[in-house]
């Protein structure tokens, strides 16, 4: 069930801040001053924020419109640096490539048609990339997180670091770069 954005100031408040590591979030993403970050389900920006202060462009997708507003007014500071996108990941059209990193922070669970925000997502990613997800573990099992990483192997994805912990289950997985992209040098039978 996706969050109501009546309910937002749950997601935003100090003690959620105090007992999250933004910066520490944004370190095991691979996030440095030079990414483009693909933030899925950014709600009323509470990672956004952070986002937007440590890489070089955040592309922000909400769906709704409550969200919008409040994270609008959170993120108005950074100006261009962080770009609002309305709608559902699932059917959006995104550029082919062009996050260095993409990061779902307890929103995957929440997407309708979680086959079809995969693609989308993997397309985003460029060939070398990162997705990175952090899901709830009251709401999500190992089963279903299981399920999500199975997804992005099968889009062409790698997981490199999972972690279980008491209240957060994440998964990193780098993009493999296919050989017709980086160039692979075809050897002959003899060598």
């Amino acid at each position: 069930m996706v969050c109501p954005s009546w309910l937002s100031f749950i997601l935003y408040n100090p003690v959620r801040k105090i007992f999250t590591d933004r910066e520490a979030i944004l370190a095991e993403s691979g996030i440095t001053e030079n990414s483009v970050v693909l933030e899925v389900g950014a709600g009323n920006g509470f990672l956004t924020e952070e986002l937007a202060t440590h890489a070089k462009k955040v592309y922000a997708v909400e769906l709704q419109a409550g969200m919008i507003r409040k994270l609008k007014s959170r993120i108005a500071r950074f100006g261009e640096r962080v770009a609002v996108i309305k709608g559902d990941i699932a059917s959006l059209s995104l550029d082919e490539g062009f996050a260095d990193v993409c990061i779902l922070y307890y929103s995957f669970h929440e997407f309708d048609d979680k086959e079809k925000a995969a693609e989308a997502i993997s397309r985003a990613v460029k060939p070398g990339g990162i997705v990175s997800i952090y899901e709830p573990t009251l709401e999500v099992g190992k089963s279903s997180m299981m399920k999500t990483m199975m997804m992005f192997k099968q889009r062409n994805f790698v997981a490199f670091v999972e972690k279980n912990g008491i209240l957060t289950r994440f998964v990193s997985l780098k993009k493999n770069i296919s050989p017709e992209l980086c160039g692979a040098v075809k050897r002959s039978p003899h060598e």
